[in-house]
């Protein structure tokens, strides 16, 4: 294992240094006090592990791994730190590992079984590039197309999930760090803030990582913000609009279209989360999917395929219960099976929907055509 440190204390070099030298296996290839001077080694030398201090001038060690993910490093890092508690509690969270200064040699000792196991695992256990990667948002954030299953798409942590996703919302687009502290840490104080921002973009990278995605996050400027870049890989919602103005234009989808957009639409955006910033989003696009369950509704229905429409009619209800229309559409295809029981059901769950959440009664037409039916004995003969 090549081993390379950073550290802009001089005798806190040196004491890793005696303390690392002691385990057979680990060769020490490089040190620097200047983290410039050591990101230039780090690329120069291709060491397997570094020791990051945290604490150095002009860059700390969080940006330095920052700045590694995105060159492609696949070092592995550890950050040696004398910082409070708030800070530990972050790096247990993450992929990699730290130790506290004045380092012990048994937390040295489980620092470097933890990367040999590491090490073990990266070499028998490649993860390959999905044929078609696809990320879902409908309701969930997943990645379909990877081979090895959901294990390597979970999150570490909840704030490293929401970071990824709301760089997905703006995916292409530049998304300032400050913009991701007052979303995610606005309690936080900004060095404390930034502190937990750094480890959260280390762990969703780590996890991209994983899923074999060609998905980057890009540093834009260490003081300005990230970007994430889709490389190719594509995002249900859009494929989605794609088929949903193609029934804009035709009115309706074919069978084969139609099963795809019902497939991709699995429920509101993000919608198994509650991230507020997604709510406007949200909103547009499910008022897009509910003008096109009426359009292919009533295409389906013109053809004759009633069982698909009440289907769908049904989807409405379930997505939109205020919409009338829905209950209305459904009285007239029951009616028009001869399933009475069925007209009789619809018109009282929209009636008592309406009188106990909204203090009014269905639209007068929908009444007056009720009582028609209902005057002729559950049968009606115009629509």
């Amino acid at each position: 294992m090549n081993v390379m440190m950073i550290d802009d204390e001089r005798l806190a070099l040196i004491q890793l240094e005696n303390m690392l030298k002691k385990f057979p296996g680990v060769s020490i290839v490089g040190a620097s006090r200047d983290p410039h001077q050591g990101i230039k080694l780090i690329e120069e030398l291709q060491p397997d592990v570094v020791f990051l201090d945290i604490h150095m001038p002009e860059l700390s060690g969080l940006q330095i791994a920052e700045m590694l993910q995105e060159r492609g490093s696949n070092v592995q890092v550890v950050f040696v730190t004398a910082y409070d508690e708030y800070a530990i509690e972050a790096f247990e969270y993450n992929a990699i590992d730290y130790v506290l200064k004045p380092v012990q040699r048994e937390r040295l000792d489980k620092t470097i079984q933890r990367l040999s196991k590491r090490f073990l695992h990266a070499g028998s256990v490649q993860t390959p590039a999905p044929a078609h990667p696809l990320v879902r948002t409908l309701p969930s954030l997943a990645f379909e197309g990877m081979e090895q299953g959901g294990e390597a798409s979970k999150w570490r942590t909840a704030k490293a999930q929401e970071l990824f996703a709301f760089l997905l919302h703006n995916r292409g687009q530049l998304v300032k760090k400050d913009a991701l502290l007052e979303l995610l840490w606005p309690k936080l104080d900004e060095k404390r803030g930034m502190t937990h921002m750094y480890t959260t973009v280390y762990q969703a990278r780590q996890l991209l990582k994983r899923t074999g995605f060609a998905l980057t996050i890009r540093n834009a400027g260490l003081e300005e913000g990230y970007v994430l870049d889709m490389n190719g890989v594509q995002v249900d919602t859009d494929e989605w609009e794609r088929l949903i103005h193609q029934s804009e234009d035709d009115g309706y989808l074919p069978p084969d279209v139609a099963s795809r957009a019902m497939d991709l639409y699995r429920g509101d955006y993000f919608g198994d989360y509650d991230y507020i910033w997604a709510e406007s989003e949200r909103q547009r696009l499910r008022m897009l999917w509910l003008g096109y369950l009426k359009r292919q509704a009533v295409y389906e229905e013109s053809k004759g395929m009633e069982a698909s429409a009440m289907a769908l009619y049904h989807r409405i209800q379930r997505q939109q219960p205020y919409d009338e229309e829905s209950y209305f559409a459904l009285m007239k295809l029951y009616d028009r099976l001869g399933d009475w029981s069925a007209v009789e059901e619809q018109y009282a769950s929209l009636h008592k929907l309406l009188e106990d959440e909204l203090g009014i009664a269905p639209q007068a037409r929908i009444m007056l055509w009720y009582r028609s039916w209902a005057k002729q004995g559950g049968r009606h003969t115009t629509y």
